[in-house]
Parts: structure tokens; sequence; C-alpha cells
């Protein structure tokens, strides 16, 4: 069973309301999907749930991986709510794995799915100071770490999907002009952000430099590893 649902955290302005909508969604449905798969006669082998890199909370320039303890704010507190709430499954035997899922690189949907139109119109530009970390993965590495994650018996806890090298919001920026050949002259600076995201901003300007040590180990090997070939491969054409 693959378990990805949730509210987008960048759907709407973090109100307090969209707050507990996010950890609702997330916290009471793997609790429903939990309890059901653990009622089950027969059972299945694996449950691999979405949780995401917020787990880890602002890194700076530090690197972790899987074996760093959570961070402080929202976002961390709504992962440990999310991963706890999958006990039902692993008490029942299942075999549990938590997908830490970094930032997508992909056509529509999530961050890049905003970022494509402003930075094809030539808007585009770092955000706050860019010296904030961005931990990436691409949309064909996404999917086939998934399957990978259903596939390998020996893999469960956390495991994180994300690219192998994280890379700045300036290197970013910079790798859209590379790649769309447009100019990236327009940076948002952090009130502004913080004015149209709410709580939401902090997030975008926080660093989270995190690696997947444990997808790298088991052997997957990433198509898309670098950024530019991440947005090369999602860019609209």
């Amino acid at each position: 069973v693959v378990h990805l649902a949730g509210a987008g955290v960048g759907e709407r302005r973090w109100t307090e309301a969209y707050k507990k909508e996010i950890r609702d969604s997330r916290v009471l449905g793997t609790t429903a999907i939990a309890r059901a798969l653990a009622g089950l006669a027969e059972p299945p082998e694996a449950l691999v749930c979405g949780t995401a890199l917020g787990w880890y909370g602002d890194t700076g320039s530090r690197t972790v991986d899987e074996s760093a303890p959570a961070g402080t704010g929202f976002l961390p507190s709504v992962c440990v709510e999310w991963e706890a709430a999958a006990a039902p499954a692993e008490e029942a035997g299942i075999r549990v794995t938590y997908a830490r899922t970094g930032l997508v690189v992909a056509r529509q949907g999530g961050a890049w799915g905003r970022l494509f139109p402003v930075f094809r119109a030539g808007l585009g530009g770092r955000m706050g100071d860019g010296r904030q970390y961005w931990s990436f993965i691409s949309l064909h590495d996404e999917v086939a770490a998934l399957r990978h994650l259903i596939d390998t018996p020996s893999l469960s806890g956390p495991v994180n999907l994300t690219a192998p090298e994280p890379v700045t919001n300036r290197e970013v920026t910079a790798a859209m002009g590379r790649v769309l050949r447009r100019p990236t002259p327009f940076p948002v600076p952090a009130p502004a952000l913080k004015l149209v995201l709410g709580d939401f901003a902090a997030d975008v300007l926080g660093s989270q430099r995190v690696v997947p040590q444990r997808l790298l180990s088991s052997g997957f090997a990433f198509a898309f590893p670098t950024i530019d070939e991440a947005i090369r491969a999602a860019a609209p054409r």
C-alpha cells in the first residue's frame, strides 16, 4: 500500500485553520489507513507512507541524513505525528517505510509548478538572500524511488527521497536561468514572502541540506541527480 495523501503545504496562506487542515489530512488519514491495514485478515507486506523533509526543520548549512532528530516548528511537529500515526501497521508486522520527500521538480504542481511560469516570463529571482539550501528530487526519480521502497524488503523506517547534492536557492535560480534561457533579475525580499505566505515563508526561507544516505546505500541510482538535469527533464516545452 502506498499512501501519499495530504493537503498541499504551499497551496494557501497558512492561517490557523489551514495549518489544522495540513495536520489533520496527514495524521488522521494515516491513522485510519494504518488501523484498517492492521485489522485485515491478510495484511499487505508493506506500507510506504509519504512524509517530508520537513521532519528536520531548518538545518542551515549542516548536512543531515536519516539519523538526524526532528527539528522544531510546525512542519517538524506535523511530520513527527504523521509518522507516529502509522504505528498500528508496524505493530501488526507490516513493513512500514517513511518516504521523506524533498522539493519535487515537476512541470505541474508543487513549488516548481509555480516557479516555471514565473521564470519562463523572465521574472524569476532568488528568494530572500538565496543562501538557504533546497533539497530537490526530479519527478522521475521520486516515482522510481517509491518503486524502489516497495521492492526492497530491507528498507523500513525513514528514507530520504532527495537528490544526492542539495543546492542553494541562488544555485537553483542560476540553473533555472540557464535551462530556460531567461534572465533572473528579480529577487523576492524576505518581507514580501512573509506578507504573501504568512508563516509558510519561514520554511521557504529556511535551509534544509538533506542527503539520501539510505537510498544510496540500498543501491538506488538517480536518473537526474543534478539540479540542471532535474529542471531540464521537467521544463515545459
